[in-house]
This record gives C-alpha cells, sequence and structure tokens, in this order.
C-alpha cells in the first residue's frame, strides 16, 4: 500500500479544549519553511492525513498554504472542516484597531473563512519603555471579539509565563484555549505546562525536536547540544526501532501536550505521523523526562532592549528559564 493511502485514514487522537472544540494532537509545523515550498510540503502532509496546521503571520509563507488548502479543497481531497488551522498575531498588530484588520489579511492569505485558533504570537509589541504599549488588555480584549465576530473559533497565546497567563485571566472575558510554548526533554517546561492544564489551558508544545538548527536565529552559542544526539533519547529510539525524532514527538504526545514539529522536506512526513500505533514504556518516558540538561532553545533574546519593557530574560520569561526544571532532578 502506498504510503499516501496508508495515512489518508489515520485517526490523530484529540484534546478537548476549554470551549469545546477538538485539537489534533499532531500537526505540522511551518516556521523557517519559505514560501515557495511550504505549499508542497502542507499539500502532502494533508494527502498523508495530518489535519492539524500550525502557522504565523511573521512566518511569512501563508499565501503557499492559502493555495494549496484552495486547491485540495477544490479536488475534494479534504474539507475545511476536518483540517485545524492555526496561526498567530504579528508583534506589530496589537493595538485595539489593528487587530481585526490582522486576522483578516492571515485570512485573505490562508484563503479561509475562519480560523480554528488565533494565537498572540508574543507579549511583546516592539515597543520601548517600562511597560508594554499597546498593553496586553488591549490585544486580548480585541481577539475576544474575533470570537464573537466568527472570525476564529479559538483564541489563545504563545509564549507566555506562568506570571503573565495569571495576569491575563484576571481580566479575561473568553480565557485562552492553548498556550503554544516551547517544550521537548531539554526544556520540560513542567512548571507552566502544569500551571495551564490547572486552568483547563490546553499546551501546543513548538519544537519538540530541540530546534537544533535555531542558534543562529536565538544568538545562541553553536556548541548546544544536539537533542537527536542525546544518548538517552538515541538508546530508546535504538531499543525501538525507531528514529530519535519520532521517539520525541512520541514523547511529547505522552508529556500531555499537542506537538508540532516541523517537516521542510516531504519524506521527514510520515516519521512524524508514525508515531501513533504505539507507546513509549513507563521507564523510558522517565528516562527522557529526567535528561538533566535544561535550556530554552527559543529564548527570546531577540526582544531583549536596553529601553525595556524587557531588559532581560528574566523579564521575559519572569523566571522560567529551567532552573525551577533542575530542581526536581
Amino acid at each position: 500500500m502506498a504510503q499516501s493511502q496508508k495515512y489518508q485514514t489515520v485517526e490523530i487522537p484529540t484534546a478537548k479544549l476549554n470551549n469545546g472544540a477538538s485539537i489534533p494532537l499532531l500537526g505540522l509545523g511551518t516556521w523557517k519553511a519559505s514560501a515557495d515550498e511550504v505549499g508542497a510540503v502542507v499539500e502532502q502532509a494533508l494527502r498523508m492525513g495530518y489535519r492539524h496546521i500550525d502557522e504565523a503571520a511573521m512566518y511569512g509563507n501563508q499565501e503557499g498554504v492559502g493555495r494549496t488548502f484552495t486547491k485540495l479543497f477544490k479536488e475534494g481531497v479534504i474539507k475545511r472542516e476536518d483540517i485545524w488551522v492555526t496561526s498567530k498575531l504579528h508583534n506589530r498588530d496589537h493595538a485595539a484597531d489593528a487587530v481585526r484588520p490582522a486576522i483578516e489579511k492571515v485570512l485573505r492569505e490562508l484563503q479561509i473563512e475562519q480560523l480554528d485558533l488565533f494565537l498572540m504570537h508574543w507579549p511583546v509589541t516592539g515597543n520601548k519603555g517600562d511597560t508594554i504599549e499597546p498593553p496586553i488588555k488591549e490585544t486580548w480584549q480585541a481577539m475576544e471579539k474575533l470570537v464573537d465576530e466568527g472570525l476564529t473559533r479559538s483564541i489563545g497565546i504563545s509564549n507566555f509565563s506562568i506570571k503573565k497567563i495569571e495576569e491575563l485571566l484576571s481580566y479575561a472575558r473568553i480565557p485562552p484555549a492553548v498556550n503554544q510554548i516551547e517544550v521537548h526533554p531539554f526544556f520540560r517546561n513542567q512548571p507552566n505546562i502544569d500551571f495551564c492544564h490547572s486552568k483547563g489551558i490546553h499546551v501546543t508544545a513548538y519544537s519538540p525536536l530541540g530546534t537544533p538548527d535555531s542558534a543562529s536565529i536565538m544568538k545562541r552559542h553553536n556548541d548546544t547540544p544536539s537533542l537527536m544526539q542525546e544518548p538517552t533519547v538515541k538508546k530508546v529510539a535504538d531499543k525501538l526501532g525507531k528514529a530519535p525524532a519520532q521517539v520525541l514527538v512520541r514523547w511529547g504526545i505522552q508529556h500531555g501536550t499537542s506537538v508540532i514539529p516541523k517537516a521542510s522536506s516531504e519524506p521527514h512526513l510520515p516519521s512524524n505521523l508514525d508515531v501513533l500505533n504505539w507507546e513509549l514504556s513507563k521507564d523510558d518516558f522517565k528516562a527522557i523526562s529526567s535528561i538533566k540538561f535544561q535550556a530554552r532553545m527559543v529564548d527570546g533574546s531577540m526582544w531583549l532592549q536596553a529601553e525595556g519593557p524587557y531588559r532581560t530574560l528574566d523579564d521575559l520569561w519572569n523566571g522560567e528559564m529551567g532552573e525551577e526544571v533542575k530542581k526536581e532532578e
């Protein structure tokens, strides 16, 4: 049986969000995919059985995805209601009068009438000063109106610390359905996950493979260890006859999050998808969950400014840099 046929009928597990919607636990990330390549990758993914596509205005490649959606809808390969589509608000569009035009542009690029999930990409607006301007409250209240108007089914946040979520919950009329954050065995982010779950907020894990190629983007040192080469991960993968990437995707699902691995080429797609008919044993999961090295890969350093509002990583993450995870060891 051809691989595309094999995966067309796969049942991807879902999680129920606090608004009743169901998000597929395995999706396709599109960060760093060029506008030229992303359409072909998304098309192949949807033909194989992927049903969750993660996008963002900041990625600059949504038009390629939109052309693919329209093509496959017209061919009858898939229906719009069968796909979960997430996109994210650009940092520059946080003002109350900018939020609606921003999602309208996203919908035009993706060639759909409604998003399943619209996230505030970062708690960052690009302003200089001691406080965020416009305030997060202004942005969130504008996003709530998008739900009222039917432009998105759900709204959520991304890259929010526990403290920032608490502040948002203090005034939110519609609580965030999702917090999309960095999660992988080199940065388990457990306190944030536990807090979100306690508040009924689902967590989507981005960079589930550790984003080894983000060092230059994030201005990190290139000597950061590779999660794909980590001995514990490789040992489990060898024992199971799986690729390290498959073990990491499976770990993410068992860790209680949805995961959105990026596949920059079509050959990676079936490998990432082929994690649904097996599980990590309790011992293997614990071993991977006990890796001592903990560090953010996507640390947000590009948003720091001497003038504020974020002068240090502690300002941005409110102390959630991994040391709280190390205390568990």
